[in-house]
């Protein structure tokens, strides 16, 4: 852990500590332990109260009751580990399930919502009820969480004076059709019902956005007048309490700028109410080139004994990270552009691969025995390969769009009228003449550049200009230029002009390119699954890319594995058509998690698209390597 992460995670030690002469004033009854045992989503058979705030205590059926949850998303668990991290938050103390609802990955086109597979929200909610946990969900429509967009359909941007986050009725007509079909599911799983949902949150930091004041009230009403009737709660940092807060709606604190004046503005707002700390988290996401985040748990303890002891009911963000698989992962700037890693470790307290942390063990506050873990194994690499270059496969796809300007993937005429929302996007125009190539910051995230098929170099958010330098005597060459989205911005008014591929013009020799032919490369499962002609070549001296390859995997019994891409550059791998992420020599993550459920018995096909230079073979390794 840093010098600095440590003095932020001292700061808020000290205000936990300093708040105890304001929070002390309205606990008078700090018993040293709440008896819960019984409330429990199976010994609650009469539902007569749900969550309720009776003054500085939350009650569940007139009951004191001390929330103590962690989030997992069901999203980036696979299906077949559900169960096992939900078992393994209820053995480890917790009560209660956080789960968020990710808007992009349930409707990634207009109107083609879905709730099935590993986005079965409804059998997750069950499970969780089954074992024994609480649910509080986040349905969004917006709920940040590291996502691509912040879990909003990039197919908004479509419209070009697109409002996110605001009363924009291009915005609420959208959110509107959505919620139609997604609180209809919710509404027979709330407590009332004999369901686990017992708390709502109303969209997600909201106050950090805060574009529309008529906004929170919105989104209040859409979840009510569809069926809502568990508590609802907002949440914020301690700067933005204020701004998110909505009147007769629970305001909870996301664990950041929290300072002694933070509970003095709670207690203003909403009186003697308990301290709900909605996002509690040990460490951050990992970006692509920095070093690992991590934090000494000894802290992390101190800082939970501080608000237990306080009372504070708390939320830990993430209890099971999982993975950010596919093109799900957000981005953030600080300064400069950040994308996720595909990893989402998070300081959770179970791996990414579901196993035990320490911190686990230290967590648990009446579990005696460790269960069994899942069993790794390490399967012979993969080494007799198949590829073929990108340039081969050109003619097999979709036709290409043609345009005299560059077009941004969201308003490229693909997927039913909803654009393109992940993967590349290669734009091909002919030069002759070189020269320096500029983007001027068009280059949404990061391009490959080549000349007919020699690479040239890349453009991204550090390089706007590239040295293009003709070989040969024809009279024309093609410029290939390969954009690859690296994911949106998850956080800050930014979202809003989150546009990615070549986002304006690009320049040669201070002069607009013109006449591009435009590729959809969006990598889902049918463009993957297309049927390739046979042009495979086989591998045997390391190929240059862009290309895709071909292996094949023999598995006896299915187990969960991890893919260690030495040798390799930069790219993504498909096992059996399910995108399993990107990989990135840049580091600091160096292995892909393989879930065991994804296999099956028999030969198994791993696809790796790679941008730029391919390895020999395709190695396992039975536990991950996520940096230092």
């Amino acid at each position: 852990m840093s010098m600095w992460a440590f003095l932020v995670r001292l700061e808020y030690i000290l205000c936990l500590s300093s708040a105890f002469s304001v929070m002390s004033q309205l606990h008078h009854d700090l018993s040293p332990r709440i008896n819960q045992t019984h409330l429990t989503p199976s010994q609650l058979k009469i539902r007569r109260v749900g969550l309720k705030v009776r003054g500085s205590n939350f009650t569940l059926e007139g009951f004191p009751f001390l929330i103590v949850a962690g989030t997992v998303h069901y999203f980036r668990v696979p299906r077949g580990y559900w169960r096992d991290s939900l078992l393994k938050l209820k053995a480890c103390g917790f009560n209660t399930l956080t789960t968020h609802v990710p808007w992009n990955l349930h409707e990634p086109r207009v109107d083609q919502v879905s709730f099935t597979g590993n986005l079965d929200l409804m059998t997750f909610i069950s499970m969780a009820s089954e074992v024994g946990l609480w649910v509080i969900l986040c349905p969004g429509p917006y709920i940040g969480s590291d996502l691509d967009l912040g879990g909003l359909p990039s197919w908004l941007l479509k419209d070009p004076k697109m409002k996110l986050r605001t009363t924009y009725k291009g915005f609420r007509n959208a959110v509107n059709r959505y919620f139609d079909k997604l609180i209809s599911k919710i509404v027979p799983l709330q407590y009332n019902q004999g369901g686990p949902i017992i708390a709502v949150q109303v969209e997600n930091e909201y106050g950090s956005y805060y574009l529309d004041k008529k906004y929170m009230l919105y989104v209040k009403k859409a979840l009510v007048t569809r069926g809502i009737k568990v508590l609802l709660m907002t949440a914020d940092t301690g700067l933005e309490l204020k701004r998110g807060y909505l009147k007769d709606v629970l305001a909870t604190l996301h664990m950041k700028n929290i300072k002694k004046v933070t509970y003095q503005e709670l207690s203003s707002i909403q009186g003697h109410s308990p301290i709900m700390m909605m996002v509690y988290t040990a460490s951050s996401f990992d970006t692509w080139g920095a070093l690992r985040n991590s934090l000494d748990h000894h802290v992390l303890m101190m800082e939970v004994r501080e608000m237990f002891k306080l009372r504070f009911s708390l939320n830990f963000y993430m209890f099971h990270g999982g993975t950010n698989f596919g093109f799900m992962g957000g981005a953030a700037s600080l300064n400069t552009y950040l994308p996720t890693v595909t990893n989402y470790d998070y300081g959770a307290l179970l791996t990414e691969d579901g196993e035990y942390t320490p911190e686990y063990i230290t967590f648990q506050e009446y579990f005696g025995s460790v269960l069994g873990h899942k069993q790794k194994t390490v399967y012979k690499s993969v080494v007799r390969l198949q590829f073929v270059l990108l340039w081969e496969i050109l003619p097999y796809l979709d036709p290409p769009m043609k345009s005299a300007k560059p077009v941004s993937m969201e308003m490229l005429p693909v997927n039913q009228g909803s654009g393109q929302s992940y993967g590349y996007t290669l734009y091909e125009t002919y030069i002759s003449t070189g020269g320096i190539l500029s983007s001027r910051g068009h280059v949404q995230d990061r391009a490959e550049v080549f000349l007919n098929e020699q690479h040239m170099g890349v453009l991204d958010h550090s390089t706007d200009h590239l040295n293009i330098t003709r070989n040969g005597y024809q009279d024309q060459h093609a410029l290939r230029i390969l954009v690859e989205n690296q994911g949106r911005l998850a956080y800050g008014k930014a979202i809003n002009t989150e546009r990615k591929g070549l986002t304006g013009d690009i320049y040669l020799n201070n002069s607009p390119l013109r006449k591009f032919t435009i590729y959809s490369l969006d990598m889902n499962i049918k463009f993957i699954q297309r049927t390739i002609p046979k042009i495979w070549k086989p591998v045997s001296n390391r190929v240059k890319g862009p290309a895709f390859f071909l292996g094949f995997l023999k598995v006896g019994e299915p187990k969960d594995t991890f893919i260690k891409m030495e040798g390799w550059t930069k790219g993504v791998i498909f096992i059996n058509g399910q995108n399993l992420g990107r990989y990135w020599s840049l580091g600091p993550q160096e292995t892909l998690y393989l879930p065991g459920p994804w296999l099956h018995s028999g030969q198994n096909e791993i696809i790796v698209f790679e941008e730029l230079t391919g390895g020999l073979a395709i190695q396992f390794v039975n536990m991950p390597f996520l940096g230092y």
